[in-house]
């Protein structure tokens, strides 16, 4: 019965998110493309991942941290198509971008925001993944926050085991001057599961989030890459 409840939760919460890209895909399309009006898209997609958690029952718990008022580089592991969405709910009216893989610039309509607001990235590219890196400054400057997933996407059913972080997000961090903010997406992976994989839980319920102590940039400036990745990864894992 379990089984039978947790395939028909992941069909109704894919089909109500696929559903919900028409009604607020105008609006927001229009905001991405032009610079001019690009972080007021920020409000419409918290309004988006708030009508989202009201459809999927799935709302956010997390602790209370103070934040600055500057540009950020968020880390967090990555189990879940929740981690995106509910990210606006996490750190709301913070303007962010993501920074993600270019095969998302081949999905109908998500593929518009993908191009005009976030930051795709080809791995298998070394000039690609440079104009990325130059796309992420320019990013900062204007005052986004840039989110990552260092372990470089959802690791197969293997959650919440986590893989070892990617050096992108440290270097960017280090280069830019750039404040660190780790997450820990408790739970995520235990409410809403990736498509294919049927065997696992996907319910409604509290996703758990713990925001951690901000990295301030001074101290990463002093840090080896491969040692912050690994200190970080063990900070997010902490928490899991």
């Amino acid at each position: 019965m379990n089984k039978l409840f947790y395939n028909a939760y992941r069909l109704y919460a894919y089909t109500v998110f696929a559903l919900s890209l028409l009604p607020f895909y105008p609006v927001t399309a229009l905001l991405v493309i032009h610079p001019r009006t690009r972080k007021l898209s920020t409000a419409v997609f918290w309004i988006w991942s708030m009508v989202l958690s009201l459809l999927f029952l799935i709302f956010v718990k997390k602790n209370k941290i103070k934040l600055p008022d500057e540009p950020l580089i968020i880390i967090a592991n990555h189990t879940s198509y929740l981690d995106i969405f509910l990210m606006y709910q996490i750190l709301p009216m913070r303007h962010i971008v993501f920074m993600g893989k270019s095969e998302i610039l081949n999905y109908p309509l998500i593929k518009t925001y993908f191009k005009f607001l976030h930051i795709p990235v080809n791995r298998s590219d070394k000039r690609q993944a440079a104009q990325s890196m130059l796309q992420a400054k320019r990013k900062l400057e204007e005052g986004w926050s840039i989110v990552i997933f260092p372990e470089g996407g959802i690791p197969d059913h293997q959650a919440p085991k986590m893989l070892n972080f990617k050096p992108g997000a440290f270097v960017m961090a280090q280069k830019n001057k750039v404040a660190i903010l780790p997450l820990t997406l408790k739970n995520h992976y235990k409410l809403l599961a990736e498509p294919q994989n049927v065997k696992a839980s996907s319910r409604p319920g509290m996703a758990e989030v713990h925001i951690h102590e901000l990295v301030p940039a001074k101290e990463i400036r002093a840090s080896e890459i491969e040692q912050l990745a690994a200190q970080l990864r063990g900070v997010i894992e902490s928490k899991l």
